[in-house]
């Protein structure tokens, strides 16, 4: 059912659909085992999140700026996963295919937003690398705490403008025709596709919006680590040399895992031609898979997180330890008690 919204700028009447009918998963056979592997998806990347962001916030020596970074990371895996795989589910498994319009213009703003977020911190992290290892007397100077929490509060203010006046844009479009969605989400380029009306400047921020999402950050990330080889290549020590690769293998891991999917999946959708329900799964893949290996690769990964995991062990083990021996006192002086 459509409705009639009128606006009276510029004498046009925009035509807005009631409701988006979002048709992603629905011709895909056997798609509910799908829908339980998203939801094991799900679950691995709350508690990985949670448990890093913990583990971070437990451990002293983790109250670092790079850290604050890596915290921030945890933090946008979480609330982007969970902005984007519950609702999925719910649509499909459960059937809830038709969501309002206003509802699908908020549903598209938070997956953007948080997805933009991972890609700047990625960024982020790649510019405390390059600190560390080509300005490593300055490092503690140049990379604060203070710093670091400025960086990530202009992050969060420019992503929430743009992306604002991203997803606003959809508002200057009439969707005179059909309302049903070929995604399993609220993305943008369905719905701007749907316009019976002039959507040139939807689609022109559409690519602003993925250079800025993609390709911005990745190419300043490679010129990061150009420096960062040019940096390592003056170290005469081999060990040297070999300890300050190994402090970037794990944000290397991530950088990988974050952008290679997206790139494979834009090379192929320009260079052959895609079975939608492909390019569906691979979408949803692509942006569920990496907020849940995140957290696995840096606790794997990185000597800090483990070290801190081991103490915290250590110390609950001796905590416990402790609190037996006192119980055990207090028994004896019970029984001590009630013998007299």
């Amino acid at each position: 059912m459509i409705s009639m919204l009128s606006n009276s700028s510029a004498n046009m009447t925009f035509v807005r659909p009631a409701t988006f009918f979002i048709n992603g998963f629905f011709n895909i056979p056997h798609a509910k085992y799908y829908y339980v592997f998203l939801s094991i998806v799900y679950v691995v990347t709350v508690l990985g999140n949670s448990f890093i962001m913990c583990i971070i916030y437990v451990a002293r020596r983790l109250h670092t700026a790079k850290y604050i970074g890596v915290f921030h990371l945890a933090l946008c895996d979480l609330c982007g996963s969970s902005a984007l795989i519950p609702k999925v589910i719910d649509t499909f498994l459960f059937e809830h295919q038709d969501i309002a319009y206003e509802a699908c213009l908020a549903y598209m703003f938070f997956v953007f937003h948080f997805m933009n977020l991972q890609s700047l911190t990625l960024l982020v992290l790649a510019y405390d690398r390059l600190v560390a290892i080509c300005f490593p007397l300055q490092y503690h100077v140049i990379v604060t705490k203070p710093a670091m929490l400025l960086i990530i509060g202009l992050m969060w203010s420019f992503s929430m403008i743009f992306f604002s006046v991203f997803v606003g844009l959809v508002n200057s479009l009439s969707f005179c025709g059909s309302n049903v969605l070929d995604s399993y989400f609220c993305d943008y380029r369905p719905v701007y596709r749907l316009a019976c009306n002039d959507n040139s400047m939807t689609i022109l921020m559409g690519k602003i919006g993925n250079s800025l999402l993609i390709f911005m950050p990745l190419i300043l990330i490679f010129f990061s680590y150009f420096c960062i080889a040019l940096a390592l290549l003056k170290i005469a020590h081999g060990a040297d040399r070999l300890k300050a690769i190994k402090t970037c293998t794990s944000h290397l891991m991530l950088v990988v895992v974050f952008y290679i999917p997206i790139l494979s999946n834009n090379i192929a959708s320009l260079t052959t031609p895609f079975d939608p329900d492909t390019r569906i799964i691979n979408n949803s893949l692509t942006q569920t898979i990496p907020p849940m290996l995140n957290p696995i690769i840096y606790t794997l990964k990185t000597e800090e997180v483990m070290q801190s995991i081991k103490e915290l062990y250590k110390r609950r083990k001796v905590n416990t330890a402790r609190e037996s021996k006192i119980k055990c006192r207090r028994n004896k002086l019970h029984n001590c008690k009630l013998q007299v």
